[in-house]
């Protein structure tokens, strides 16, 4: 206490100053319309520039939840083209009222490997969201793998940088059709095989899904084609693509569900002869 007392009265003059300062500045602002007008102008441009930082900061940490928000608005309008893509679903969209073959769930990858000869990835959707076996997998670039195990909240995928990753795929220009395969040499490239030697291929063609699937849609995009080959043993070209995708750099995902697989593969395992 008594510190105090001697800080005040070693500085009583200055303090008397400010006293006099603020009372002198407060009169002037009260009596003069002008001076009030400036004191509320700088007031609130000092509160506008502090609320515009908390607001900066707010949306920064916001982030994820608008990413999040976003991937769910994309994976809805990629189900809405997909869908508008398959003229069977047109058409019966036409004569039965709601039908819809196809679905489309968000998901985000959690784990991801790319330089070994089987590659998986690990995201974070399961079977509570309706995620199974042998549905397919993409991004916003294009295929991404498809779908082995699941659990109730986790599912692994089948990424196409996997020497067992077989997929239908066509170069979009001439419809020509093979298999999508990878040769574990480069994780930026897959190769499309058993394309017939009479297709008029070519270096810069677009590779897209074949839709002769039940895992993934038609046009789906796969990359473009980097260099062919001529298989001197089956006379089939070999073709080197350049994925769209960077395999390496993943993060939403979105599975595609085909709603009556369950239906097809029923009449498939009663058409197989025994």
């Amino acid at each position: 206490m008594q510190q105090i007392f001697n800080f005040i009265f070693k500085n009583s003059n200055r303090l008397l100053f400010l006293l006099l300062l603020i009372t002198s500045l407060t009169l002037a602002i009260q009596s003069h319309s002008y001076h009030r007008s400036q004191m509320v102008n700088s007031a609130n441009a000092m509160t506008g520039t502090v609320y515009e930082k908390i607001n900066e900061v707010k949306t920064y940490f916001s982030l994820k939840d608008q990413n999040d928000k976003l991937a769910q608005e994309n994976a809805n309008l990629r189900k809405l083209l997909f869908n508008q893509k398959d003229s069977t679903t047109s058409l019966l969209k036409d004569s039965v009222k709601g039908y819809d073959k196809l679905d489309v769930i968000q998901s985000k990858i959690i784990n991801n490997s790319y330089n070994t000869p089987e590659n998986y990835l690990t995201i974070n959707t399961g079977t509570l969201k309706g995620v199974h076996p042998d549905m397919g997998v993409i991004s916003s670039q294009g295929i991404v793998g498809v779908i082995e195990k699941v659990s109730p909240n986790y599912a692994t995928v089948i990424s196409v940088l996997n020497i067992k990753s077989k997929i239908n795929a066509k170069v979009k220009r001439t419809n020509h059709f093979g298999s999508l395969i990878w040769k574990a040499k480069n994780a930026g490239y897959v190769q499309l095989v058993e394309i017939p030697r009479l297709a008029s291929v070519k270096k810069g063609d677009t590779i897209v899904t074949g839709g002769i699937s039940k895992i993934f849609p038609e046009n789906i995009p796969v990359g473009v084609i980097d260099k062919i080959y001529m298989d001197t043993e089956t006379n089939y070209y070999t073709v080197n693509v350049r994925l769209f995708n960077d395999m390496t750099n993943l993060n939403h995902v979105y599975i595609i569900k085909n709603k009556d697989i369950g239906e097809i593969n029923k009449l498939e395992a009663e058409t197989k002869p025994n």
